[in-house]
Parts: C-alpha cells; sequence; structure tokens
C-alpha cells in the first residue's frame, strides 16, 4: 500500500517545524540553574566567629583565676582594676577612682550571700573599709551604681554563649597593645536595652579574657593571671549604710555639713 501524498507534506511539516524549535532553543540563553543552597562565603565566616566567640565564652565561664586589667577611659587616667573569679562561682572587681567624681575606690562582689558594693580605703573615704548589700547574688547592679567593668566577666559571658541573643558577630583586629583571638560584635537589635555592650572582645584559648573594648572604655590584660581562691571574700564588714554613688558629693549631701 502506498502512503497518501497529503500524509507525506504533513508529516514533513512537521517535522519541519520541530528542528526550527530546536535550532531557536539552542541559540537562546540557557535558563538560569537553581540554587544548590550552598551558603555564600561571608554568612559562613560569620557563623564561624559566633561559634568560635561562643565556645571561647563558654571557657571564660569555667575559667577561675585573679587578674589585673588596665583600665583606660577617654576622661581619666588609666586605672588598674582586679577581676576574682573563684571556685564556687562568686566573683569579685575592685574598681578604683570610680565613685563620688573619681575619688573613692569601690569593690562589686558577689557571694552566697547576696550582691554587694564595698568603699575602699581612698582619697574620698578615709574610713575602714566597708559594704553594703545591693540584692541576692543574681540582681543586676542598679544604674547609677554600676561602673560596667564588671560585666565582661560575669553576666555578658551567658549572652555571648547564648546563640538565640541578637548579636553580629565578626572576626577583629585585637586593640592596640592587646592579644588574644578577638572578635566584633553588634546588636542586631533595635531595642534600647542591648544584652550587652557591642565592641570588641578578646580571649586566650583557654577561656582568659585578655582585652575588652567597649563603650565604658578599654580593658587589657596586665600580667599573667594567678590562681583563684576557693571563693571570694568581702572587702570589709556589711554595714546599713548607703552605697556609694558615681557623682562628687554636694555641699548639702556631704557628711561634714550636717547639723551637729
Amino acid at each position: 500500500m502506498h502512503a497518501h501524498p497529503r500524509a507525506g507534506r504533513r508529516l514533513t511539516g512537521a517535522l519541519a517545524i520541530t528542528l526550527s524549535a530546536l535550532l531557536s532553543a539552542c541559540t537562546t540563553d540557557p535558563p538560569t540553574p537553581a540554587p544548590t543552597g550552598t551558603a555564600d562565603p561571608a554568612p559562613a565566616e560569620v557563623d564561624a566567629a559566633r561559634d568560635e566567640l561562643a565556645a571561647l565564652a563558654a571557657a571564660a565561664q569555667d575559667r577561675h583565676l585573679t587578674a589585673a586589667y588596665t583600665f583606660a577611659t577617654a576622661d581619666g587616667p588609666d586605672r588598674t582594676i582586679t577581676v576574682t573569679s573563684a571556685n564556687d562561682g562568686t566573683w569579685r572587681v575592685d574598681v578604683p577612682g570610680w565613685g563620688q567624681g573619681g575619688t573613692v575606690d569601690v569593690s562589686l562582689a558577689a557571694t552566697a550571700d547576696g550582691l554587694f558594693q564595698c568603699a575602699l580605703p581612698s582619697a574620698g573615704h578615709s574610713a575602714p573599709p566597708s559594704c553594703v548589700r545591693l540584692g541576692d547574688q543574681d540582681d543586676s547592679v542598679p544604674r547609677r551604681l554600676d561602673p560596667r567593668v564588671q560585666h565582661p566577666f560575669t553576666d555578658w559571658l551567658e549572652v555571648l554563649t547564648d546563640r538565640r541573643a541578637p548579636l553580629a558577630v565578626s572576626p577583629a583586629t585585637p586593640p592596640a597593645g592587646a592579644t588574644g583571638q578577638c572578635y566584633s560584635v553588634e546588636s542586631t537589635s533595635a531595642s534600647l536595652n542591648a544584652p550587652l555592650d557591642v565592641g570588641i572582645y578578646c580571649y586566650r584559648p583557654d577561656g582568659t579574657p585578655t582585652a575588652v573594648r567597649a563603650a565604658f572604655g578599654t580593658l587589657k590584660l596586665a600580667g599573667e593571671p594567678g590562681p583563684a581562691p576557693a571563693t571570694v571574700q568581702l572587702a570589709g564588714p556589711v554595714t546599713d549604710g548607703d552605697p556609694v554613688g558615681r557623682e562628687a558629693p554636694t555641699l548639702e549631701s556631704s557628711p561634714s555639713s550636717g547639723t551637729p
């Protein structure tokens, strides 16, 4: 049986249309390949930095020591603060020249009995050291009494280990004269109450804090840390007096101006 001539022409026409479509497809740009799911290098580096800092902060929580830090601010001479992180989890930070316009040295300490501020013998405090209870051991220091330098060794470590905290972390260069592995920490929250001060945080691999640069100033490890005590001791007895404030006392509030 012979094929009908019209059927042959229809088949030839269909083949020509198909061939034309194939040639047209070959000359157009290929479709953009679908994403493979591989992260960009920058986000991967940021995630790695966050993990590294969290691990170092966790090591710092377990690092018990006695250490001195040079404390530099923009509005005064350099001072040396002393940090004690005891083996039982209690802590104490001595801050020279913080109270009453820079004339009184203070100490903050958290023990099993609570949170305390102590006034130390200094230019503005000639009496023996004495302490005032501010609250329970885990309470926050009231803002008006907060020198802030204790935070990098205490509650801010909890924030740095918390992957849910609104922070962006990236590798950073150590501040001049500082050593350690350093990270820049920024807040990703629009809240005015950030969980910690943005800045640069530096650590040794064993968790020893070596430097912090934040809004309150710059801390740098001064010398090798010493061993930690079993527990911290308050600088003096606990009294019912008032805690030392930051501002210099006015004439009206000066003890010498009272009525005999």
